[in-house]
């Protein structure tokens, strides 16, 4: 296994399917300059007839994606920030998610678009938001957010190969994480959780820039005596419903992280799945952690304290283990 950043697993992603099939084409803001870190190299070994820089209108790249991939082309579009999903929504929301739909499965649109997501750079309001809940009502987008760069790299080469549009939102400050990725092929599929670490007494969910702060908790937990089961749902949509309910089914108990806000956040979705389809098997109430219904601060201190951390599931978790078991 080689250790790669997370932004270099994306990047060698894009490289090897890029060798692989002539007609992907990147297109995005500054995407030759390569400001995010993911797509350097890709001019000099591509050309730029496949890497282009277009203006700085979201509006306008997400109708040329849906035309490009309309063509025949498969595209790739790096919208930079995940903020930046909303000013080109348009097209997302009305033609792209139900594109296939609408023509009788005539036209399939494969594009996969990239953005940054998150706080903890002090990049304002307008530059760190989660808009995967967004993204998740639509219907007809997949969403992965992965937390480790093999993952990153999994998820983006199998995004290549569908058919389908697929959102993978980076974790805007996690761009740097080590970690090791798999040798040769490697292919992560949507719809497929990931334990990362077998517990008893609680579950912790969460994925994306989540799962640092989650492990992290369940380590201070187990100094307590408290074991955590940490899972990594790695896609939104699909959603590994399964994985969910069989974690309750391990621990009674379930506290889900999330990077976007409270209100109408992917946690509550997770919680809904929980408290519909695992019951029964709960001895407490769900516990979310996400972020409070404000914009996010650009002051470095207002910010981190809006923002899940470590100390706030490990706070969660206690008071979830201080309820009475229900009966």
């Amino acid at each position: 296994m080689a250790r790669r950043r997370i932004i270099q697993a994306i990047n060698d992603a894009l490289f090897e399917e890029m060798e692989r099939n002539e007609h992907i084409i990147v297109i995005g803001e500054d995407v030759e300059l390569a400001i995010m870190g993911d797509t350097r190299g890709l001019v000099d070994r591509f050309g730029r007839n496949r890497i282009r820089n277009t203006p700085i209108c979201e509006a306008t790249l997400t109708g040329m994606a849906l035309g490009l991939t309309a063509a025949g082309y498969r595209v790739v579009l790096h919208m930079m920030f995940a903020n930046f999903i909303y000013t080109g929504f348009d097209a997302i929301a009305n033609q792209i998610a139900k594109m296939r739909l609408m023509t009788g499965g005539q036209i399939g649109i494969p594009v996969t678009f990239l953005a940054g997501y998150g706080a903890g750079g002090s990049n304002a309001a307008q530059h760190s938001d989660g808009a995967h809940p967004a993204l998740m009502n639509l219907g007809g987008i997949n969403v992965a957010m992965p937390s480790c760069s093999a993952d990153a790299k999994g998820l983006l080469k199998t995004a290549l190969r569908g058919n389908d549009p697929t959102f993978l939102l980076e974790a805007a400050v996690r761009g740097g994480q080590m970690g090791e990725v798999p040798d040769g092929d490697h292919l992560v599929p949507f719809g497929k959780a990931a334990i990362l670490k077998e517990g008893s007494d609680v579950s912790i969910v969460g994925i994306g820039s989540m799962i640092k702060p989650a492990l992290e908790a369940a380590d201070i937990l187990a100094r307590d005596g408290i074991s955590a089961d940490v899972i990594d749902l790695r896609t939104l949509v699909p959603l590994d419903e399964g994985a969910i309910v069989e974690t309750i089914r391990r621990t009674g108990r379930l506290v889900v992280v999330d990077e976007s806000r409270d209100s109408g956040g992917a946690a509550s979705h997770i919680a809904a799945i929980a408290a519909d389809k695992g019951f029964s098997y709960l001895k407490a109430p769900i516990k979310r952690v996400n972020i409070p219904n404000v914009a996010i601060p650009y002051a470095p201190l207002a910010e981190a304290a809006v923002v899940p951390t470590a100390a706030t599931i490990v706070v969660a978790v206690h008071n979830i283990l201080a309820h009475e078991v229900i009966a």
